[in-house]
C-alpha cells in the first residue's frame, strides 16, 4: 500500500523565506562535496556544561597530540587553536582517496561568566579535549551610589 500524505497548498506559505530553497540546496551541494572541494575546514565540535562553581567544556579532536593543542582565556573568552600533521607517506603506496583533515583548526567562544585561568585544567584523551573552567569569585559586576 502506498503512503498518502495530506496535500496543503498553503504549506510554504506559512512561513513565507524567499531565500529558503537556495540555502536548503547550497547545504545539500556542500554535504555531497569533499573537503577539498569546499574550501573550508571542519569546525572543532564542543560541548559546554555549567554548574555553579566551573564549566566544563568537551572539545573533539581528532589525530592531535597534547603538544599540537593550545588553549587560551581571557576573561569570559575562550579559545582553542590546533595544528593536527600529516603522516608521512610510505613509499610505494599511492593513497586513493583522503577525507582526513590535516592543518589548522581554530575554534572560539564566549561564557557568559568570567573564568578564572589561574584554576583552569586542561587535559586531552582519546581525541577529546575536556576543560575545567573555574568562575571567577564574585560576578564581576560592580554596583555604584548615585550621589
Amino acid at each position: 500500500m502506498a503512503n498518502l500524505t495530506t496535500l496543503s497548498p498553503f504549506r510554504n506559505l506559512s512561513r513565507w523565506d524567499p531565500l529558503r530553497d537556495f540555502r536548503e540546496m547550497y547545504r545539500d551541494m556542500q554535504s555531497r562535496l569533499p573537503y577539498a572541494a569546499t574550501d573550508m575546514p571542519p569546525e572543532i565540535k564542543i560541548d559546554i556544561a555549567e554548574d555553579d562553581q566551573a564549566y566544563t567544556v568537551k572539545a573533539e579532536i581528532p589525530g592531535a597530540t597534547k603538544d599540537d593543542i593550545q588553549v587560551s582565556i581571557d576573561g569570559n573568552d575562550v579559545a582553542i587553536s590546533v595544528e593536527v600533521k600529516r603522516e608521512k607517506e610510505e613509499k610505494g603506496k599511492n593513497t586513493v582517496y583522503c577525507e582526513r583533515y590535516y592543518g589548522k583548526q581554530y575554534r572560539s567562544f564566549s561564557l557568559e561568566h568570567p573564568v578564572d585561568d589561574l584554576r583552569a585544567s586542561a587535559a586531552y584523551k582519546d581525541g577529546i579535549l575536556q576543560l575545567t573552567l573555574p568562575k571567577k569569585a564574585g560576578n564581576g559586576r560592580k554596583k555604584l551610589a548615585v550621589q
